[in-house]
């Protein structure tokens, strides 16, 4: 058909942008029903252009049937446009213009996974969990995660009405922030009782890595080698980020052995990450702090350094998201992030659908006004068309998300602090009616779940 064969190129994008329409054509030959329904989408695009009932926007219908594509594939598959490309590549450098907030769609709505510590989003009292039902106004439902994110950005300085609907909280309420700069610090660090070095990794950036490096020198010098017990890493709502940050942490820890391992479609492509000799920590007990906000690059960290025995995971069961996907340029038509590999742990297992197991479980006390606010009911395998984990015989779902603000009245903080001190530390009971049994986050690896403005 003439027409498909001007259009389609740009309706399939991203095979035309690769340079593989060729081997498309090939395929075609001998699979005509592959024809036929590259066809059908000529036809109704065809038609869509000429009858609708008014002129439509041709860029954002071809926009839209490769995002609905890739979205067929799996919740982290997606197309991005010249523009959400830049501003991806902005996000990944570790600053852009925003609200603070890593968010994931659901239900038609959007859903906070976690605020970003010292932003707009975090200062207002965003939680996790919220769900965004309107954008000044504007009803959520009906665009896409991309579509509400661009909503939420703006010009620094800038105004915007958010309407939140609360888990537990009966009614919708407004509320207002203004954009601002956001400028992730990924790192922060202090001395905790005097003997402990504190790192809290709030994401998984280009900065991750200086920062972290910064921070170990800097509380070597403060506390002293002789005085130091050990160090905790905060991957607390940790949503994930970059693969070779998060490969670059777990080594940070690691004399020798492998860090993680990625398998694509084809055993060729397996990858397997191994640390270098130099521990910066000298050897001195590490414990990892993990929640059900910690996904995707916080895993690797988590299930690196656990599988090699070289830290004691303390808190609730992670996300449990075990895929990666590849940053894919095309040109100036912007890129694919595409799912191309599975991760898996040193030892084999993948944490896809199931999250990684505290060593040591230790739930937090919340508040009552935030009663029902602090589960993740929905973790990875609770997304529509998640890939799915051969290896366990059920996806498992829900872990506590809560952190309070008081360190004082943080458990698995005083319970990282106590066993690094050489305490005995006791899990939390098991109520009966937690949800707490686990969560059913150039080339460039990315591992994040979630989209942050």
């Amino acid at each position: 058909m003439q027409f498909f064969r001007s259009v389609g190129l740009i309706a399939v994008g991203a095979i035309a942008a690769s340079g593989a329409w060729q081997a498309l054509d090939a395929a075609g030959a001998a699979n005509t029903e592959t024809y036929r329904q590259l066809n059908l989408f000529g036809d109704v695009f065809d038609r869509v252009l000429s009858d609708y009932v008014e002129v439509p926007n041709q860029e954002k219908l071809i926009d839209a049937a490769i995002n609905g594509m890739l979205a067929s594939l799996d919740p982290h598959s997606s197309y991005m446009n010249a523009k959400r490309f830049q501003d991806m590549q902005v996000q990944t450098r570790g600053e852009f213009g925003g609200l603070g907030i890593e968010v994931t769609m659901e239900n038609g709505v959007i859903k906070v996974v976690a605020p970003i510590d010292d932003t707009p989003a975090a200062n207002a009292g965003i939680l996790a969990n919220d769900l965004i039902t309107h954008i000044d106004g504007d009803q959520v439902r009906g665009l896409t995660l991309n579509e509400a994110v661009d909503k939420m950005r703006g010009r620094v300085n800038t105004k915007i009405k958010l309407t939140i609907l609360r888990p537990g909280r009966k009614d919708a309420f407004d509320v207002t922030l203004t954009r601002a700069v956001i400028r992730i610090n990924p790192i922060k660090s202090n001395v905790e009782n005097g003997d402990v070095g504190y790192i809290r990794i709030s994401s998984f950036n280009e900065q991750t890595q200086p920062g972290l490096e910064k921070a170990i020198n800097k509380l070597k010098s403060e506390i002293g080698d002789s005085k130091l017990k050990g160090y905790i890493i905060d991957l607390r709502n940790n949503p994930g980020g970059l693969l070779d940050q998060a490969i670059s942490v777990s080594d940070t820890f690691l004399n020798s052995g492998e860090v993680v391992s990625t398998r694509g479609r084809n055993a060729s492509e397996t990858q397997r990450f191994s640390a270098q000799s130099g521990d910066m920590a000298d050897g001195k007990k590490i414990v990892v702090l993990i929640n059900g906000g910690s996904a995707s690059a916080s895993e690797i960290v988590a299930g690196a350094l656990q599988d090699q025995q070289r830290a004691t995971i303390i808190g609730t069961r992670s996300f449990g998201k075990g895929s990666v996907q590849t940053i894919i340029p095309l040109g100036g038509q912007g890129a694919l992030r595409l799912t191309t590999a599975r991760y898996y742990t040193p030892s084999g297992r993948s944490i896809q659908a199931e999250g990684i197991t505290p060593d040591i479980r230790i739930t937090e006390d919340v508040p009552p006004e935030l009663k029902g606010q602090d589960i993740l009911d929905r973790g990875e395998a609770s997304l529509r068309g998640h890939l799915k984990n051969s290896s366990i015989t059920k996806e498992k779902t829900g872990s506590s998300s809560y952190v309070p603000k008081d360190k004082a009245k943080d458990k698995q903080l005083k319970a990282a602090i106590a066993f690094l001190n050489g305490e005995k530390v006791e899990p939390s009971p098991v109520a009966a009616t937690t949800k707490d049994a686990a969560q059913t986050t150039g080339e460039q690896k990315a591992t994040e779940p979630a989209t942050q403005n």
